[in-house]
């Protein structure tokens, strides 16, 4: 059963308010319950999932398959759990969730339905307050945001949304008993990930289907299948040596089939049979063919004519698939789709897809979308327009740090956050999976579980040694940060308009936000905590000299 939220105060806080039960929320509470730590854990939904609850467009799935989008630090729960299919849909996700919370007994300490609406640390007593949408504040002596980097959505700026008079929609926060679109007129907005998941379903409901695109999107087939007990079998048997392989030699922390050679080694022969392979496997094992497809301009673009090819092939109309094919950025430095039947789509009677390049959107009108060119009428508007990515959901938070100033002040020109666990200016405030951390270049439970593992471990120094406050400080954030955008320019990240850079929120500081490289990061991470936390203040006492960087 839920647990309502306690009475706190300043004299009786909390010694650990966790935000958020999806996976990062979840791990974190069972792992310092096990420590024996004070925790609650405040869920705005009303059941555990996170992401996976509120992203319930149709055909949502994960894009790492489902043998490793999975915990690892309970062998009984891997053992028990038995998933259906290659790439897990989001029911099934959901159910695994709420698998692991009955087996944890995990909702005894969650409140669901209860928003944090803001919160301030007190300077003098060292401990945050939290106001919710209860009504009721929370006192806390830690705060761990467990918020997930893609569960802030983002609705365009489009003048004259709220005329609309049919019904509008969003992929992020898809009503929980779905929707029925049989013969509906529907528009698309947007043509991202969970866009291209869910068009092919769309377009088996609606009368018309009508895609707006701004930008075309790489994506690559998922291949998706059931599993078969041989499958199973074998993920389970050799579980402990896979787990560790992902997390200590993975850039990624997903096992994928790794190159042995460059593109610009191998003849046009071998290079094309390498990526037809890789194309027929599925995946985004197709990411993984050559060494060099993220660190050479023209090895990239051998990858990117290759699925660009793949789409003419596929799409029947010359002009339809002309637009559908990406030009203006490197394949894979956005994040590569998977896909199931998405370019087919278009061949469809029933789907067409408006170039918003030529024709661009002009308002939304009380009948439909206007567009440079006509108006056209719909029943339904669907806004598949992603997240503010990494930081949006922390910082909508609103927390007030030390100085008087919320995230979004701190964060200006860039998000600086040491290890993405920690910022200067709002002691005792852990981030799970945040900026400057993997997060989404890995898969994200991987890094969710290290993070957890980092903060309890962090917090049990602090307990053995006395400390009440731990925090960074700006030359550390500001060094650490730097290390990331460095590591980031050794590839070809960077040179995208990409929502890693913050580049589809208007006014969002261009940054390139994840660390690349899980396997280099949990060494560094753990080299630190063997310096005892070397980069954190604890109690006020000077960092150590960073030199993790190097």
């Amino acid at each position: 059963m839920a647990r309502d939220i306690r009475q706190t105060s300043q004299d009786a806080p909390l010694e650990v308010a966790v935000i958020g039960a999806g996976f990062a929320g979840m791990y974190m509470l069972h792992k310092l319950r096990g420590l024996g730590f004070d925790v609650q854990v405040f869920e705005a939904g009303a059941e555990v999932g996170g992401t996976w609850y509120w992203n319930r467009y149709p055909g949502a799935r994960c894009d790492v398959e489902s043998m490793q989008y999975s915990y690892s630090f309970d062998d009984g729960i891997q053992q028990d759990w038995t998933w259906s299919e290659r790439f897990a849909t989001q029911p099934e996700i959901l159910r695994y969730a709420r698998f692991v919370a009955d087996r944890l007994d995990l909702r005894r300490d969650i409140c669901f339905g209860v928003r944090i609406t803001s919160g301030r640390f007190d300077n003098q007593r060292n401990l945050w307050v939290l106001d919710t949408s209860a009504g009721r504040p929370i006192h806390a002596r830690k705060v761990v945001a467990a918020v997930g980097c893609l569960s802030s959505s983002n609705m365009p700026d489009i003048a004259g949304t709220a005329d609309f008079a049919g019904s509008t929609l969003h992929t992020a926060s898809w009503p929980e008993g779905g929707v029925d679109l049989t013969g509906k007129r529907v528009a698309v907005i947007g043509t991202g990930s969970s866009a291209i998941q869910a068009i092919p379903e769309i377009a088996k409901q609606a009368a018309q289907l009508t895609v707006f695109q701004r930008t075309p999107n790489f994506s690559v087939p998922a291949r998706n299948q059931p599993l078969g007990p041989e499958t199973v079998h074998w993920w389970k048997s050799q579980y402990p040596a896979l787990r560790r392989k992902a997390r200590e030699t993975m850039r990624s922390g997903t096992i994928y089939d790794l190159p042995s050679r460059a593109a610009l080694e191998v003849s046009p022969e071998d290079l094309r049979a390498e990526f037809e392979a890789r194309w027929a496997k599925g995946g985004a094992n197709f990411a993984y063919a050559f060494s060099d497809l993220i660190l050479d301009e023209r090895a990239n673009a051998l990858a990117a004519d290759f699925v660009r090819d793949k789409i003419r092939e596929t799409v029947a109309d010359p002009a339809t698939a002309e637009a559908l094919c990406p030009r203006d950025y490197p394949i894979f430095c956005k994040r590569i789709c998977v896909d199931t039947d998405y370019f087919a789509t278009y061949n469809r009677p029933n789907v067409q897809l408006v170039d918003l390049r030529k024709t661009p959107i002009s308002r939304i009108t009380a009948r439909g979308v206007q567009t440079s060119d006509q108006e056209r009428a719909f029943d339904v508007i669907v806004y598949a327009t992603g997240f503010d990515a990494i930081t949006g959901s922390l910082i909508r938070l609103n927390l007030t740090g030390t100085d008087g100033r919320g995230l979004a002040e701190a964060w200006a020109e860039g998000p600086k956050a040491y290890l993405g666990l920690m910022t200067a200016g709002f002691p005792n405030l852990f981030m799970v999976t945040g900026p400057g951390s993997p997060s989404v270049l890995s898969n994200v439970i991987v890094s969710i579980e290290q993070h957890v593992e980092f903060i309890a471990g962090l917090l049990e120094h602090m307990r053995a040694n006395g400390n009440s406050r731990v925090e960074t400080d700006a030359q550390t954030d500001h060094d650490w940060a730097m290390h990331v955008i460095a590591v980031a320019k050794t590839t070809l990240y960077p040179t995208a308009a990409s929502w890693y850079m913050g580049a589809n929120i208007p006014g969002k500081p261009r940054v390139f936000m994840p660390y690349i490289g899980v396997d280099d990061y949990r060494k560094r991470c753990a080299a630190i905590a063997a310096a005892g936390y070397r980069g954190f203040r604890l109690d006020g006492v000077d960092r150590a000299d960073l030199s993790a960087t190097g």
